[in-house]
């Protein structure tokens, strides 16, 4: 969750950057995890995983500086929860858009190895713009002035900050890559805009996305898997026109349209002007943090059921963990009246609305799940140290992996 339940982001607006695609600095070298026998990519199925790690900084230029060195203990927590976890695709989300940042997190935490954990090594690696911090030069949250977080295309104190990153072990084919960062929310058709709260200038310039919508392909053996990428805004810090819980609603509802019948996907355009949505015959996998749990939190109603209700979905195994069970139940509060299981929780906030699901690995129906969990240990097991409690040592999100047989 961006603006956090515990914190309040800082200011600041500058202008945004390019896409890269590109593999990463760690690319020339081996992996150690493979050739010591604890890789994954001669097994027969992939780790498909998301990760809010919150590796977010307050200000531009604050996370290259922490990653710089090997010594800054958010980033070793969460480097280690990686290596612990050696997910084969991993989507990171809250992670400040800068490349050289993502590169020096490569280099000084997952490539050496931390209490004992193999180093991890991923040779392709994708980050691109996200809206938070853009600005519109207009004044959405009609405080007077149009240069706060609220006024960017996605709450953000610059451009970039809580951005996103894939990084993956096998080949990412590039020229197939779609971004949809600059899809209008008004195009969504029966969209959920609340009526006569935006300006009719606003209105023709909002996005959709707050950070942005990626369609990464995968090349796995002689196919590809897609890669559905997005982190919605949280469906709070807003009033009660709700404009935060539409808009999240709206943004599960992308990737919705997107796999489903050609017809529902026409009004789709990415950031190259193509149209449509995926091919009825492709693979996918949905990843990230959708901040919407199925039944309890502050979301819209059955916002995230537009992607769970799929045909297209695979949703036979849900992951877990023992850990949230008993998070759950140690902190009672919101967490006594929740009617979810506590075993599908992912994320360990305060109250309101307590520990909900809100990060998604969701594979498509043709992709057999082998096995899935969310790294979330129990206090008794020494590996608690990497989840905590508030503060945490790496973030309020825990990680979620899915195994999925090879296509």
């Amino acid at each position: 969750m961006i603006r956090g339940n515990r914190a309040v982001v800082a200011l600041a607006l500058v202008l945004a950057g390019t896409v890269l695609a590109v593999p990463s600095a760690a690319s020339s070298a081996p992996d150690p995890g493979a050739a010591h026998g604890h890789g994954r990519l001669h097994e027969p199925s992939v780790r498909f995983a998301t990760f809010n790690a919150s590796l977010n900084r307050p200000a531009e230029g604050d996370l290259r500086r922490d990653l710089s060195t090997d010594t800054n203990a958010q980033a070793r927590a969460v480097a280690e929860t990686i290596q612990r976890a050696r997910p084969d695709v991993l989507v990171l989300q809250e992670v400040d858009h800068d490349p050289e940042a993502l590169r020096l997190f490569e280099r000084n935490y997952l490539a050496r190895g931390w209490n004992g954990a193999e180093p991890i090594r991923y040779r392709y690696t994708f980050t691109a713009p996200v809206n938070t911090g853009v600005p519109t030069g207009l004044d959405l949250d009609g405080d007077g002035a149009a240069d706060g977080p609220d006024d960017a295309y996605g709450f953000g104190a610059f451009p970039g900050q809580h951005g996103m990153a894939v990084l993956s072990r096998y080949p990412i084919d590039e020229k197939r890559i779609r971004t949809f960062q600059k899809q209008l929310w008004k195009d969504v058709p029966g969209d959920r805009m609340p009526v006569d709260y935006y300006s009719p200038e606003a209105v023709d310039v909002l996005r959709l996305s707050s950070k942005s919508h990626w369609d990464v392909p995968v090349k796995v053996g002689r196919r590809s898997v897609h890669l559905l990428v997005s982190h919605p805004t949280p469906p709070v810090f807003d009033g009660p026109e709700d404009r935060n819980g539409r808009r999240n609603a709206d943004e599960i509802r992308f990737w919705a349209d997107y796999v489903g019948a050609p017809r529902q996907a026409r009004w789709i355009t990415d950031d190259r002007g193509r149209r449509g949505g995926l091919s009825p015959a492709a693979s996918f996998v949905v990843a990230g943090d959708l901040n919407s749990d199925p039944v309890d939190g502050d979301s819209l109603p059955g916002a995230a059921n537009q992607l769970l209700d799929l045909p297209r979905v695979n949703t036979s195994v849900t992951p877990s963990s023992e850990g949230a069970v008993e998070a759950a139940r140690l902190q009672g509060g919101a967490n006594d009246a929740h009617r979810g299981d506590p075993r599908f929780d992912t994320a360990d906030f305060a109250e309101p609305p307590g520990n909900i699901r809100a990060d998604y690995v969701l594979p498509s129906r043709d992709l057999r799940i082998r096995d899935a969990h969310v790294f979330w240990p129990t206090q008794a097991d020494p590996l608690s140290r990497l989840t905590g409690t508030f503060p945490f040592p790496a973030s309020d999100h825990r990680l979620v992996w899915v195994d999925v047989d090879r296509p």
